[in-house]
């Protein structure tokens, strides 16, 4: 059924709002899984969320989607109506995340253009003996019950109105936010809501389904309902969903104005029997003369002008949704922009002895500072806060805490630190592995463990996030047992990953990083989490592939900290353009120390073949670009050329150069999958005179020259 109204916009405005309003809950919950209770804000909000999933999965007839939310909305209702002492707090937590992992789920399927076909009655039986347990508290308690919270099914939406002593008839006008997008089906949500207690409900425009085009109708002219029910002004109002509404005029009417409106509202008005002294009483009450046949004359509008009321005009919109395709769209412009500017500010043709080139200098300045300004706002449009991703490690360490059982405080600092939206999604899951590791590994087993040590009994684990230097910093830091030097070493010879080279051969920091290798685990026993040696070699290798590297320190008996180390951006980034031979290369600014002229008397070659070069007393690595690449042409005496030192991960190596081009904002674009994959380049760009420059990719220059 639901493949009636399914339209791809209403889709997308359930699947949104579905999805913000899961992640605010899980936020609540989460906030407060160590309280004695929810208070009555928490209640009220995590009551609306279910509310208004409920009424939009019954809009589209996703019906597990309705009955789980709807089970979990009555919960809160008694909870919220009858406010009773003693209930089981890690219970009703434990319900409240099944319910939003289950509808996520769905809502997943849904995205995913499936059916969400999950069976929802376990769920619902769980939670209906848990409500079945409340009521009994509460009656124990000497409270009331309240009205059941009666959920209906969709079927219809006109009731023959059946006016009794105790009806109230309303008249309501909904104006929503001129920004407001797909107002006709919040318009419908508001009806779907109201359904629930009408005795007789109509609207206005009434094809606000069929119609796309109503939305602007309701925009300019509000949202028009007739309202007969039993229910009072607060609760009807409680029911309509006003997160977008500008305002909302509510009027209490009489019988003698709902028949009225009903005539207005083009419906005949119903039989309205009342005798004389009612009759006077409500004229008195309304100041207008009894009915007379005349009232029931509806006069049609002017031809060709319709109603609009003035403060409903369109106002200027401050904020809007865009399609994230879209973005990445006109990302990609910008990165072709950028290139073009390149080329005009290049061009060979410039350099022509003889040009009087002063205008074109003044025109050019102004290009280059109007992209670097769009280059800027496109950026920020791009930049998201890292909030949804703490959340989800806050939802990690609740789960796999009590899974394992170990008392674990979560804390979180900087989760508005913002990053760009493609560099999210790439460390998502590496971010999981490490809060799980700190989880299992780091935390010790007991309290008594923790105790014994001169600890709290109960464990931290720190998830912080900070910007400096044009990267970004995400560190994991627990405060559990630590790292033990001499285990990490001897496993790392017991699995054969380190050769026959000495302990003494390693810096504390590379044992650290034995955890890193593929196939190592110090676990002895293979659980849910960890001890199949994979992990956190997948790990270095998702960050290493956004340009980031991972630190790693560690006290034994005090803790661990795996840090983070990111760029702002993937699409361009600064960096300076080198020439080798005749072949031109990038490295990314952030990875340049310094550039440095030495002599020959600096290099020390090993009988092996390695080179390396001594600068102020230290000792690096030194990597001549020409034969590793096989560039004819290329200088080869250190006098001739140019020595650039360049960092990666706290280590440093030396690349001889024969020239220093420009520095320039490069678009960073893959090298094709037909060229065979070249170690120590990451990518390519294509410079203003339209030629092709490799970038370096230090991080991988650094590993190959280890690994010799």
């Amino acid at each position: 059924m639901a493949e009636e109204f399914n339209t791809d916009s209403m889709l997308s405005m359930f699947l949104y709002e579905s999805y913000q309003g899961l992640e605010k809950l899980e936020g609540i919950i989460l906030e407060k899984q160590d309280a004695d209770c929810f208070d009555d804000s928490d209640i009220n909000d995590i009551f609306r969320i279910m509310h208004t999933i409920k009424g939009s999965s019954g809009v589209l007839m996703y019906e597990n989607i309705t009955k789980a939310s709807h089970k979990l909305e009555d919960v809160f209702y008694y909870l919220r109506e009858s406010h009773p002492e003693d209930v089981p707090h890690m219970e009703l937590v434990e319900k409240v995340l099944a319910v939003s992992d289950f509808i996520t789920g769905e809502l997943d399927k849904i995205k995913a253009g499936n059916e969400p076909d999950g069976d929802e009655k376990k769920l619902v039986e769980d939670l209906d003996q848990f409500l079945g347990e409340l009521k009994g508290e509460i009656k124990k308690q000497g409270i009331r019950l309240p009205k059941a919270n009666k959920q209906e099914e969709p079927t219809q939406f006109y009731i023959t109105p059946v006016a009794e002593e105790d009806s109230h008839f309303y008249r309501i006008v909904i104006h929503y936010k001129s920004d407001t997008q797909m107002s006709n089906i919040r318009a419908y949500s508001a009806t779907y809501a109201l359904k629930e207690v009408a005795e007789d409900l109509l609207y206005t425009p009434e094809d606000i389904l069929s119609n796309e085009s109503s939305g602007d109708s309701i925009l300019a002219e509000g949202f028009h309902m007739l309202l007969q029910t039993k229910s009072s002004k607060d609760e009807v109002m409680e029911l309509i969903d006003s997160s977008e509404a500008e305002t909302i005029d509510f009027e209490e009417i009489n019988k003698t104005e709902y028949g009225k409106a009903l005539v207005e509202f083009g419906r005949e008005a119903p039989p309205i029997v009342i005798n004389l002294e009612d009759d006077k009483a409500a004229a008195k009450e309304n100041k207008q003369a009894p009915i007379t046949p005349g009232d029931y004359v509806v006069k049609s509008k002017e031809t060709g002008k319709g109603k609009t009321l003035a403060k409903n005009q369109p106002k200027q919109q401050a904020v809007i949704s865009v399609n994230v395709e879209k973005m990445d769209a006109l990302m990609d412009m910008i990165g072709e922009l950028v290139i073009a500017e390149a080329t005009v500010l290049q061009n060979p043709d410039l350099k022509v002895p003889g040009l009087d080139l002063t205008n074109f200098q003044k025109a050019a300045a102004q290009l280059a500072k109007n992209t670097t300004e769009l280059q800027d706002v496109i950026m920020s449009m791009r930049m998201m806060p890292l909030t949804n991703v703490f959340q989800k490690m806050r939802r990690i360490v609740f789960d796999v805490s009590r899974k394992l059982g170990k008392d674990i405080e979560f804390e979180a600092i900087g989760e508005n630190t913002e990053v760009d939206k493609n560099i999210i999604e790439h460390i998502s899951d590496p971010l999981m592995h490490l809060v799980r590791n700190s989880v299992d590994h780091g935390i010790e087993d007991s309290p008594e463990i923790r105790q014994a040590n001169g600890k709290k009994a109960k464990g931290k684990i720190t998830l912080e996030a900070k910007n400096e230097g044009g990267k970004v910093y995400i560190s994991v830091k627990d405060d559990g047992k630590g790292l033990n030097k001499e285990k990490l070493y001897n496993k790392a010879m017991e699995n054969g990953l380190i050769g026959d080279k000495l302990m003494s051969d390693f810096s504390e920091k590379d044992i650290f990083k034995f955890i890193t290798l593929p196939g190592f685990s110090t676990k002895e026993e293979v659980t849910e989490y960890s001890g199949r040696g994979v992990g956190m070699d997948v790990v270095v290798k998702n960050i290493q592939s956004i340009g980031g590297r991972l630190d790693i320190d560690s006290v034994e008996g005090q803790g661990s900290e795996m840090t983070l180390v990111i760029p702002l951006t993937l699409a361009i980034i600064s960096g300076i353009v080198i020439q080798v031979g005749e072949a031109p290369f990038v490295i990314e600014m952030a990875s340049i120390k310094e550039f440095i002229s030495v002599t020959e008397d600096a290099l020390i070659q090993e009988p092996g073949g390695e080179e390396f070069l001594v600068l102020r007393g230290d000792c690096f690595p030194f990597i001549r670009l020409c034969e590793k690449y096989d560039l004819p042409g290329a200088k080869t005496k250190l006098e001739d050329g140019i020595v650039v030192v360049v960092e990666h991960e706290g280590k440093q190596i030396c690349v001889l150069i024969d020239k220093i081009l420009q520095e320039q904002e490069i678009v960073v674009k893959p090298i094709p999958s037909y060229v065979k994959k070249v170690k120590g380049l990451s990518g390519c760009t294509q410079l203003g005179d339209g030629s092709i420059a490799l970038i370096l990719d230090v991080g991988g220059l650094m590993i190959e020259e280890e690994r010799r």
